[in-house]
């Protein structure tokens, strides 16, 4: 089912040769792969900066995991900075803050200034539980000790009593597709054109090939393997949304922290009612939709579902993005990739820092992000624990085989009964039942199914 965005937005125009499929020799400044939200963020600022860019999209403007968001824009990114002040150190975790914070007063800037209906406003962002108060104390702190205007409370407009919330004061919320309609407008996309293939300046497509003095991949799972091996370094996991109507209006936007825990956030005259995160690859008995609807009519009971989807993030194992160079060996090629469930401001950060890099600009927050960073500390278990997921994908792809393989590496796949789709559990690619590709690092489609 389409999300509540693209019902409103179906459909997104930009500037764009109806030839190019016969052009040839074509070069530019700057190439960018993926017309999501940090595509298109990323192209918008380097034009803004006098670069000639193109962008390259496989399939529509942000049909991928943009159009999908809750389109929430907030430096509140989970149990996260006093996680990060533990793992990495205050003046990392802070330049973090700052790198978010600056984000979202970007996106406010950008939209007044250009004066783009999109229905962005300033809206508290909470985190809430039902169980754990000191971790949430201890959150609040964090982020204040940071910069952050964030205080401790028992008082929401949830349906249910919490024992505390995390409140960050003026975050914001709007309509991503709307956004995107007017900033990407001007710019130079190909629509249809799927890149198979980088090769130094060179990139690849089903049709052509082009050449760039820099390329960004940011196609939001890089689908390049080696050198970055991004597939090592964090894994994919799906959540689920449920769009309301009849439902008492919110102001705030929340997440729960407890296992099970759900996502509010008002967007117009609905309600986004979310949760159900899961590993990609494990939801084998399915159930997540109906989960949320149960919860819909326990707290909402004269509430009417007017729309559902679902979503797919990137979560590295120490918890930040990736953002700058796509390896040592690869000075001309950048990445843009690891949003966690945070994507829109990410988005952000990755096009100012992006920006910045490919101009000769220092950028002040570059280094928290760089893909070449090593954070032991904090990414050891989770390295470990998606080693063990793919090697048991993988061991099943070559001797148990009891389902399709997938392409990328040869996992085994398991079906998704919410979505009808198998699901890989070791990189979380995706496939429609005919095994049309729906999500990357896989390149091509799925040609055995069961």
């Amino acid at each position: 089912m389409e999300s509540l965005w693209r019902e409103q937005t179906p459909k997104l125009s930009s500037k764009a040769d109806s030839n190019h499929l016969t052009m040839e020799n074509v070069h530019r400044d700057v190439i960018v792969v993926g017309a999501g939200m940090a595509g298109i963020l990323i192209a918008y600022y380097l034009k803004e900066r006098g670069k000639n860019v193109l962008v390259l999209e496989a399939d529509e403007i942000a049909s991928g995991q943009t159009e999908r968001t809750t389109a929430k824009i907030t430096s509140q990114h989970g149990v996260k900075y006093s996680t990060l002040m533990e793992t990495i150190g205050a003046k990392k975790a802070r330049l973090y803050a700052q790198a978010n914070e600056k984000a979202v007063k970007e996106y406010e800037r950008l939209i007044r200034s250009k004066g783009i209906e999109c229905q962005f406003q300033w809206v508290p962002a909470y985190l809430y539980s039902m169980q754990n108060k000191k971790v949430l104390w201890e959150e609040a702190e964090a982020a204040r000790s940071l910069g952050i205007d964030a205080f401790f409370t028992k008082e929401t407009e949830l349906p249910f009593e919490v024992t505390g919330a995390v409140c960050f004061q003026k975050q914001a919320s709007f309509a991503p597709l709307e956004f995107l309609k007017e900033i990407s407008k001007d710019l130079e996309i190909w629509e249809r054109v799927k890149v198979m293939k980088i090769r130094k300046n060179r990139v690849i497509t089903n049709d052509m090939v082009l050449t760039a003095d820099k390329i960004v991949v940011a196609t939001h799972y890089p689908f390049r393997n080696v050198p970055g091996f991004y597939f090592l370094r964090q894994h994919q996991e799906r959540s689920y949304v449920l769009a309301l109507s009849g439902c008492a209006k919110i102001e705030g936007m929340y997440i729960g922290i407890d296992k099970n825990g759900l996502s509010f956030r008002q967007a117009g005259d609905f309600l986004l009612f979310g949760g159900g995160s899961h590993r990609t690859g494990k939801n084998r008995n399915g159930g997540k939709y109906d989960y949320l609807r149960e919860m819909a009519k326990l707290y909402y009971p004269d509430s009417q579902e007017v729309s559902h989807w679902s979503a797919q993030d990137c979560m590295p194992h120490d918890g930040i993005p990736f953002i700058g160079k796509y390896s040592v060996f690869t000075p001309h090629l950048y990445v843009a990739t690891g949003f966690q469930k945070w994507g829109m401001t990410s988005s952000m950060v990755a096009a100012m820092i992006l920006r910045d890099e490919l101009c000769g600009i220092k950028n002040p927050y570059s280094e928290v992000f760089r893909p070449q960073r090593i954070h032991l500390r904090a990414g050891l278990g989770n390295f470990r624990t998606d080693v063990a997921e793919s090697a048991k994908g993988l061991w099943k792809g070559l001797f148990h085989k009891n389902g399709p393989r997938c392409p990328h590496m040869g996992c085994e796949l398991v079906w998704n009964p919410d979505e009808e789709s198998w699901d890989c559990p070791c990189h979380g690619s995706r496939f429609e039942k005919d095994g049309k590709l729906l999500d990357n690092p896989a390149k091509t489609i799925l040609r055995e199914t069961k």
